[in-house]
């Protein structure tokens, strides 16, 4: 059994700046809301049969309250903030499940499901479709890696290392080192992407790293600085990796309940809607192939 997960806020974001416009009957744009469910019928027609799809159904999360400056939905196109339920109406008549996040985020539920996945014996890959580097942390050889299907490439824990200098267990640490412009956390001054790997190659964690200079056991440029930094500022970055750190407590359900079955009977009015009724007959004639 293969399980495919998807962060549909990439998806909707993706689509949004990449195609055309297309306004409903009551001129609402839904364009981008086109563009996901077609790419979603693709991947079902290119064998996928376990499928969830994770969006931010409200940007702002627990996180919120633990830093003042984490991201929010300011500045989101009020256009494309208003696909966000529109996709996800759309995908539950497609069929395929799908996990609005309020509380936590997408990302946590992709985390979530990926735990999951996991602890089922029948599943032989799970692949996480997106390309945002918060998910690093889930790749687990040899069943999980990320997928990014625009690229076509496939991150495994080795390519994972390559790209970011430290495995999956070190990503949180890494991001809370870094920052994450993104998700509007700094990191730590001074401390750059090859130093941070440089020294958490050696201390997996943040918590692993001693204090004083003198007891590293690496070497890394301005090494004295980056302690003295790390040292007066150990609270904040222990934040940093509480927020960086995905949730596995999403309630997502169980395997069985992410196999697709076919659309709906309210995703022939959405096809019509979305300006593609093609694309129910593809959905319909694809179930029928699978029944």
């Amino acid at each position: 059994m293969q399980i495919h997960l998807v962060d549909g806020t990439y998806e909707l974001f993706r689509f949004y700046y990449a195609v055309p416009e297309h306004h409903d009957a009551d001129g609402i744009d839904v364009g981008a809301v086109r563009g996901v469910v077609q790419s979603m019928i693709e991947l079902l027609e290119s064998g996928a049969t376990h499928l969830g799809v994770a969006t931010d159904h409200i940007v702002e999360s627990f996180r919120n309250d633990l830093w003042a400056g984490y991201k929010t939905g300011d500045g989101i196109d009020p256009v494309l903030f208003a696909q966000f339920p529109l996709l996800e109406d759309a995908l539950r008549a497609l069929g395929v499940a799908v996990w609005a996040e309020i509380e936590l985020e997408a990302d946590d539920a992709l985390a979530s499901a990926v735990a999951v996945a996991t602890s089922d014996p029948r599943v032989e890959r799970v692949s996480i479709c997106t390309p945002d580097k918060d998910l690093a942390q889930c790749v687990a050889d040899p069943k999980v890696a990320m997928l990014d299907r625009r690229k076509g490439v496939r991150l495994d824990e080795a390519a994972v290392k390559a790209k970011y200098g430290v495995p999956p267990e070190s990503i949180p640490d890494w991001l809370a080192l870094v920052g994450d412009s993104a998700d509007g956390f700094p990191g730590l001054p001074g401390w750059g992407a090859k130093s941070a790997a440089a020294v958490l190659t050696q201390y997996p964690h943040i918590g692993d790293i001693p204090d004083e200079v003198k007891d590293w056991d690496v070497e890394v440029r301005g090494a004295a600085r980056l302690a003295e930094t790390l040292a007066s500022a150990r609270a904040a970055a222990e934040l940093f990796v509480t927020l960086a750190t995905l949730r596995t407590d999403s309630k997502v359900g169980v395997v069985d309940d992410w196999e697709w079955h076919g659309p709906t009977p309210e995703f022939d009015p959405w096809a019509e809607r979305l300006g593609r009724p093609a694309l129910a007959k593809r959905a319909h004639r694809l179930a029928e192939q699978r029944a």
